[in-house]
């Protein structure tokens, strides 16, 4: 069987724009708070023409928390299936005290789409924008794209390629493997 290429892509901050309160970002709880960012539908049409899976894989612990209704999260997550080139939504709904394998930074969302999807994962690629994301694609074995919003808060580890958006993510993963070296051998210089 012939393994599939599948970008793996964090929600908010990636897709849709995350609400900051003294320099976090906090996930949208209504749908009405719900705001793409702009070229993500473009990017994500872009991802797909080139052949790869776009599946989200995303923490929203507000709704173990009780900060956000299950029905809410799973609404803001229907119509991305509908309006956008998502191929599936895996999230995990567990706080770190629960120590579920799903919640990132931990790989088990990743691993069980690869596992769904039969996807290809040292091929893949994820995009986030916290240091949970990047090392959820490194413990998984993706390469990792960061768009590194200058949170106040802990930094992701390398290996990971600093991007400003998901559409520029999309151009550099779409053009291949090479940026990725090229960029690698940079980065040690």
């Amino acid at each position: 069987m012939v393994k599939r290429r599948a970008l793996f892509l964090d929600r908010d901050g990636v897709l849709n724009e995350s609400l900051m309160r003294d320099g976090k970002p906090y996930a949208p709880r209504l749908p009405a708070e719900f705001k793409l960012l702009p070229g993500v539908p473009e990017a994500l049409a872009q991802l797909r023409k080139a052949g790869f899976l776009n599946v989200v894989v995303t923490n929203q612990p507000d709704v173990a928390n009780g900060k956000a209704k299950r029905e809410d999260v799973e609404a803001m997550h229907a119509y991305l299936l509908k309006n956008l080139a998502i191929d599936a939504v895996k999230a995990c709904f567990h706080t770190d005290r629960e120590g579920c394998t799903c919640r990132k930074p931990k790989p088990g969302m990743l691993l069980e789409a690869a596992a769904e999807f039969g996807i290809d994962l040292a091929s893949s690629y994820l995009v986030g924008d916290r240091w949970r994301d990047v090392a959820a694609a490194q413990a998984a074995g993706c390469k990792a794209l960061f768009i590194d919003y200058k949170y106040d808060e802990k930094r992701p580890d390398h290996p990971y390629i600093a991007v400003e958006s998901l559409p520029e993510a999309a151009g550099y993963i779409v053009r291949g493997d090479r940026w990725f070296l090229r960029e690698k051998t940079l980065e040690r210089s």
